[in-house]
């Protein structure tokens, strides 16, 4: 089943990051592309992608992504029925090179952004997966050809 991604970036409070996200085929593979401009002027400093997500009480023990990118650090953020407010959110980070890569990351790696968040993540309750570039100035470009839960 194919999800349906969202683009959003800190411009929704104020930042002055910009992204698009673009699907795209290269030989056999297709696979979506976040690329842009990360600022952390005014506040900011993120572009994203997210899809919603159902898992109807289904346990699973994490995620594995295939992706490649720009040798940066990006992040794969959860979010969850716990998750009320905008900063909050489950988050963990991974390294990209230009070559096509097979990443798996357990749900107990993924760290909590607020103290007050439960500590574990209860996989049946996550709402939403996103792909990250944050944290510093930087040009992201981070391409996603498949995402699973396993």
């Amino acid at each position: 089943k194919k999800a349906q991604w969202v683009m959003f970036g800190d411009d929704v409070m104020g930042g002055l990051s910009k992204g698009k996200l673009s699907e795209l085929k290269e030989e056999e593979i297709s696979f979506y592309r976040l690329e842009g401009d990360v600022s952390t002027a005014n506040n900011g400093g993120f572009i994203q992608f997210r899809t919603s997500v159902n898992l109807q009480g289904t346990s699973y023990e994490g995620i594995r992504i295939k992706v490649r990118g720009n040798n940066n650090k990006y992040f794969i953020h959860l979010r969850t029925g716990a998750t009320v407010f905008p900063w909050d959110y489950y988050d963990i980070s991974f390294e990209t090179s230009n070559e096509w890569k097979n990443i798996s990351l357990p749900f107990s790696g993924f760290k909590k952004s607020r103290r007050l968040l439960p500590s574990k993540i209860n996989s049946s309750k996550i709402k939403s997966i996103g792909l990250v570039a944050y944290g510093k100035d930087f040009q992201a470009e981070l391409d996603l050809a498949s995402i699973e839960l396993y």
